[in-house]
């Protein structure tokens, strides 16, 4: 699925600065996600649609201390692309982690031309903060990032029930 949706996928697909170091095939990433998810860090979801697998939600970059925050990435095949199944797995994703994990605050950065992820904040109603400048190694260069952002006591209903109140035909 991943290489049928190259090209879908591509221009928003984070790259390591310095390819030959840091290149990691799939399964790598599985047992480093694996990993880092018995340790707290990272809570990757696959999101299946129809019975078959069309993306993934990763709340990463848990950190608690005095933020107990996190930020939320997100693909999908492009397939299913416009038809609600990422605002609900994000809407569910966040609630796992404003609702089990306790968590105060969830972050999400969008590269300013990625106008279908501009669409999931916006549905989700995810506060704009303001742009991050060469936030992130996108395609081959640090790129730009708007960065939307909300805390648990904005959404006390929480992230699916606002989401199926804006939107009653969601998946």
């Amino acid at each position: 699925m991943r290489a049928a949706n190259i090209d879908w996928l591509g221009p928003w697909e984070a790259t390591p600065p310095r390819p030959t170091a840091d290149r990691v095939g799939f399964r790598s990433m599985v047992r480093t996600l694996r990993a880092h998810a018995r340790q707290g860090l990272v809570l990757p979801f696959v999101i299946t649609y129809d019975d078959r697998l069309v993306g993934q939600v990763t709340v990463g970059g848990i950190t608690w201390g005095s933020l107990w925050s996190a930020h939320i990435g997100y693909w999908v095949d492009s397939r299913v692309a416009g038809q609600g199944v990422m605002p609900t797995a994000v809407a569910l994703a966040g609630d796992h982690a404003f609702g089990v994990l306790g968590l105060h605050r969830l972050e999400i950065n969008v590269r300013p031309e990625n106008a279908a992820s501009l669409r999931v904040v916006e549905k989700l109603g995810f506060r704009d903060e303001g742009v991050r400048r060469r936030f992130l190694h996108i395609a081959g260069d640090w790129r730009d990032h708007r960065s939307f952002a909300l805390t648990a006591d904005e959404v006390p209903e929480g992230l699916l029930a606002r989401w199926l109140a804006r939107s009653p035909s969601a998946p």
